[in-house]
């Protein structure tokens, strides 16, 4: 029981640490978000602190899995009800397109995840969360005969590169090199009829 109950405060105390390091993290970046910053807001000791997060950089990889989850909560909640499997797929796309544009998506996923993690692990991260529900929709839509089985994984792949981008594109904002949410949202919208009309 004590031994529980250790690993339940362990647990809270590492849930609390990523709240505050995701908040800072959106509001000021990577490289203007120390440790000591995050020390202070928490209330954690430095200690408790390294107990869970070796460096800046561990910390920073646990609050991008837990932006991550939570895309695919929100991605997955915003197809529920929907019975078409290209709809579905749609309105999966179409979220997240959305949500690239909230400053916590943009600034830890989209803008400082690959410069801090480097492209590769970052892709890594990336395809763990997000191509797998791509990659399951898809096989839906292959099921319901709105593509062939076997373009199921390289259509994913496609899908989350040009998703991506687009999302991208928002997180650059409109203007300049970026686009607004309705545009990306169109253009979202124009490419899955294209890839998978009907």
């Amino acid at each position: 029981m004590l031994v529980n109950k250790r690993a339940e405060r362990g647990q809270a105390t590492r849930e609390h640490l990523v709240a505050v390091a995701t908040r800072l993290l959106a509001e000021r970046g990577y490289e203007d978000t120390s440790i000591e910053a995050v020390l202070q807001e928490s209330g954690v000791s430095r200690g408790a602190l390294y107990h869970h997060f070796p460096g800046k950089d561990a910390l920073f990889e646990a609050a991008l899995e837990a932006v991550e989850r939570d895309i695919a909560e929100r991605t997955v909640a915003a197809t529920e009800g929907i019975a078409d499997p290209v709809a579905a797929l749609r309105a999966g796309c179409l979220a997240w397109v959305r949500l690239a544009g909230e400053p916590v998506v943009r600034r830890i996923v989209l803008v400082d995840a690959p410069a801090v993690l480097g492209w590769h692990r970052w892709r890594e991260i990336e395809e763990r969360h997000a191509f797998g529900l791509l990659k399951a929709a898809l096989q839906a839509a292959a099921d319901a005969g709105g593509l062939q089985p076997g373009h199921v994984d390289v259509f994913a792949h496609v899908l989350l590169a040009s998703v991506n981008e687009i999302a991208l594109l928002v997180a650059r904002g409109a203007g300049g090199d970026g686009v607004s949410a309705e545009e990306a949202e169109a253009a979202v919208g124009e490419l899955l009829r294209r890839l998978l009309p009907g």
